[in-house]
């Protein structure tokens, strides 16, 4: 679902090995965006199970139904009101459904002192976040979610918080694949994430954002810079009689990790209905 802007219409799509692609079919998949539609006429890949709606999930909510499982993700500075997107998850999330919201805290720092203030990278992150507050869009919702959820009605919510590294500077072999990554997506959306809150509500002239995030890419390829930011990822199931295999074969899916079910069980599931939140900020902020 795009909140404030829209994404790329793909990310429900599964593309999975083939057996793993059987298990889920039978998992009705919807995806709200508030624009997109060209997108969507152009991606020939759609399984007949994920269905597009268009729509903005600040407004209230209209399903004639509630889900299995409600998933949300990257909805940093896109949200206005997070109590009452929460409060709606959790009134359309099924007794014994399953719910995730996975978002960020984007204030970078380095436990070892290299993020320094003087850097550009440290100027413009500062901006950029007191920039998307001005505009009532939380950039760091992640440490709050859990205190949302619980305000929601969510009982169990189990909080985890991730190190993201900014770059391939850890020795850990798996951040540094994760750290290369992301370096890799933060560059191509760094101009999507600055200009329109730089030059509209900050009156930069682009020139002058320009010049800067010249400077800010200088410093994230740096492998003396150990930037990074923090992930959470905030989980609940509700009671009921959902069992824990159709709900975690779900969840699977929607991260990537393709793995079996903790302890074994049957990992086809029953006929579930999941709803996707996910946003791109920077094809909005970009206009």
């Amino acid at each position: 679902m795009a909140a404030a802007a829209p994404s790329t219409g793909n990310e429900p799509v599964i593309e999975a090995d083939p057996e793993v692609k059987s298990s889920l079919a039978s998992i009705d998949i919807f995806k709200l965006e508030l624009s997109g539609l060209p997108t969507l006429c152009q991606t020939t890949r759609i399984p007949p199970n994920v269905k597009f709606e268009v729509d903005d999930c600040e407004e209230p909510w209209t399903f004639q139904e509630k889900f299995d499982v409600v998933h949300a993700r990257y909805l940093a500075a896109a949200v206005k009101d997070w109590p009452r997107l929460t409060a709606q998850a959790f009134q359309f999330t099924k007794p014994g459904g399953y719910a995730e919201f996975q978002d960020y805290d984007l204030e970078y720092y380095s436990e070892d002192g290299t993020l320094g203030e003087e850097l550009s990278i440290s100027k413009w992150i500062t901006t950029l976040l007191q920039a998307s507050r001005d505009f009532q869009r939380d950039p760091c919702p992640g440490p709050k979610l859990e205190g949302w959820m619980r305000d929601a009605g969510f009982a169990d919510v189990q909080a985890t918080r991730y190190k993201i590294p900014i770059g391939p500077w850890p020795k850990d072999k798996h951040l540094k694949t994760v750290g290369a990554w992301n370096l890799v997506q933060i560059e191509e959306g760094l101009e999507a994430f600055t200009l329109r809150l730089f030059t509209q509500t900050l009156g930069w002239r682009t020139e002058e954002v320009q010049v800067l995030l010249a400077e800010v890419r200088k410093n994230l390829r740096d492998p003396k810079v150990h930037a990074q930011f923090d992930l959470g990822i905030l989980e609940e199931q509700a009671e009921g009689n959902l069992k824990d295999s159709d709900m975690l074969i779900g969840v699977t899916q929607l991260r990537g990790l393709w793995t079996e079910a903790r302890g074994g069980g049957d990992l086809t599931p029953a006929s579930l209905s999941l709803l996707v939140l996910k946003t791109d900020t920077s094809s909005d902020l970009i206009k």
